[in-house]
């Protein structure tokens, strides 16, 4: 049943002076729409600057049909969440140990310090870098290499991104045949292959899907930004050598490994961003790696 949304607003100016409306009434996609929701679509619709506080009044939702494309109550999401969750034990990678997170100050010992029902909690973790969902930069390779600090923002933010989907049940090699035929110059590029699926499992530490040394030159001759894997480690662990780190990040092409979620994103259109702290002497963190997209996936 078409719904629609009766109300008055009373919007400020943060250089002095408001606009007021009354009896406003929109079309909504839903039962009901919030006061903020019903702010932001005026604000954006009127195409106010300077906006301070903002009132919605005397609101009243009615039972009549629709005149025009409807305020959804329900905005899409355009950011996707591509980090795994850290969590006290969590073991990211066999043979490394496992975050402690614990309190340094708990809210109960916090309650002598403050008056009222005011209370904090400061939290402490203890882990290595290569945790959760993480970056790597040239220093993780390279004594002489840039590290977290010294790379510049503009290679952590809004990339031009590509997934490619390579399933691991056709093979745990990533070789440059299979990246071939797709625009990736310039671009980060997201290695799908389904292997998210076994994390935090025994499953997840063997026999993992890998690119391959030819695959690497392969990215780096195409000149691409950032290559991100959803596996163990984008090297083949079985040996010693890991000519995938030595090329890529010796070009300066950051890497991302553990990636999940890769499945919920269109193979384009989209950006990529995993933005670190701003360590010195650090050539690895975690990251919350997140893709930007242009229009919600149909």
């Amino acid at each position: 049943m078409n719904k629609r949304v009766k109300f008055d607003f009373d919007i400020r100016f943060t250089n002095g002076g408001g606009i007021k409306g009354e009896d406003f009434r929109l079309d909504i996609a839903g039962d009901d729409i919030s006061d903020k929701e019903l702010a932001d679509y005026i604000v954006a619709d009127m195409r106010l600057l300077m906006v301070g506080e903002t009132r919605i009044l005397n609101k009243e939702i009615l039972t009549e049909p629709h005149k025009r494309k409807p305020v959804s109550s329900d905005a899409p999401n355009y950011l996707v969440d591509l980090s795994h969750a850290i969590e006290h034990g969590l073991v990211t990678y066999k043979g490394l140990p496992a975050p402690v997170v614990c309190d340094f100050l708990s809210r109960e010992a916090s309650a002598a310090l403050y008056d009222g029902d005011t209370t904090f909690q400061i939290g402490k973790i203890e882990m290595v870098t290569n945790t959760g969902t993480y970056i790597d930069c040239p220093f993780h390779r390279f004594a002489d290499g840039k590290d977290m600090s010294e790379m510049p923002l503009e290679r952590f933010v809004d990339l031009e991104a590509i997934v490619i989907r390579v399933p691991h049940e056709q093979g745990l090699a990533v070789t440059a045949d299979r990246l071939r035929n797709h625009e990736i110059r310039h671009r980060a590029v997201l290695v799908h292959t389904g292997w998210a699926t076994h994390w935090n499992t025994p499953a997840y530490y063997e026999n993992h899907p890998y690119l391959t040394a030819e695959a690497a030159e392969y990215l780096r001759d195409c000149d691409v930004k950032l290559v991100g894997i959803d596996s163990h480690n984008i090297d083949n662990t079985q040996g010693r050598s890991r000519p995938v780190h030595t090329t890529l990040l010796g070009a300066e092409i950051l890497i991302v490994e553990h990636l999940c979620h890769l499945e919920l994103l269109p193979e384009q259109g989209f950006t990529f961003s995993a933005v670190p702290p701003k360590f010195k002497g650090v050539g690895t963190f975690p990251v919350r790696a997140m893709a930007k997209l242009k229009k919600s996936i149909e």
